[in-house]
């Protein structure tokens, strides 16, 4: 089994934290992949961030398809996840939505614990389109500028620890969700620290991807997430263009 991680920030740093927990977490026989976006922001925060991190995954995804059973954007937020769906015929997983599933079958109420303030509406309207506000209990994020995206976790560990002990005690929290890529590997280091279990995204998102792709549920060729018809374009990379081939001709009838 191949997995493709694609970091949608272009931090090295954050990359390598990345392959570490997927490395931690994969099966034996799982062959991981991670790959850092070629343009784009140092870290997302904002929903246009998230624009430009989208095409980047995406651009990665085009250029190595045909390489992997499954592609983790591995980011929350999940940049570009839908649309990918639609282009690939393998599953396309998310860290957001791997570390909520994770959640939802751990407890009723979650909260996410973020590394800023700036993030917890983009964090917050994700959770909303994946029809799970109902279930979630806060977002709480670091209040301070970040000097080393990639060692969030050595400069604050103690400050986040204490945050989510406030989502627990203060918002009724049953799972806590540690939300992003720069964490990856923290929800590990934390074991037993906690008194509520703690999910991970990138740990989430593998496993997620190894058990849909062993599962070989198939992929869409009609509803929402149907490829997109082939039509004309312009100015896309050759690898893009390649993918939209593979889509059904908008020009052949519909049964």
């Amino acid at each position: 089994m191949k997995l493709l991680l694609v970091n949608p920030n272009t931090s090295a740093s954050v990359t390598d934290l990345i392959r570490a927990e997927a490395e931690r977490t994969a099966a034996p026989g799982t062959d991981v992949q991670v790959l850092t976006a070629p343009f784009g922001v140092a870290y997302i925060e904002t929903r246009f961030e998230a624009l430009i991190g989208a095409y980047a995954v995406a651009e990665l995804a085009a250029r190595h398809h045909g390489q992997y059973d499954a592609l983790v954007v591995a980011a929350f937020g999940d940049p570009g996840l839908q649309g990918l769906r639609e282009v690939l015929p393998c599953p396309v997983i998310g860290l957001t939505d791997a570390a909520l599933a994770s959640a939802c079958l751990l407890g009723q109420r979650f909260s996410i614990v973020a590394i800023s303030q700036r993030i917890r509406a983009w964090y917050g309207e994700t959770v909303a389109h994946y029809g799970l506000g109902s279930r979630l209990a806060s977002i709480r994020g670091l209040d301070e500028p970040l000097a080393d995206i990639g060692n969030v976790q050595g400069d604050q560990s103690e400050r986040l620890v204490q945050l989510a002990e406030r989502c627990v005690t203060d918002d009724g929290a049953d799972v806590i969700v540690l939300a992003g890529a720069p964490l990856a590997g923290l929800a590990r280091s934390l074991h037993g620290r906690l008194p509520v279990p703690c999910v991970d995204g990138v740990s989430s998102a593998v496993r997620h991807a190894e058990s849909l792709v062993a599962l070989q549920p198939g992929s869409a060729s009609r509803g929402s997430f149907a490829p997109p018809p082939i039509k004309p374009h312009h100015g896309l990379s050759p690898a893009l263009q390649r993918l939209l081939a593979s889509g059904p001709d908008v020009s052949a009838p519909s049964n």
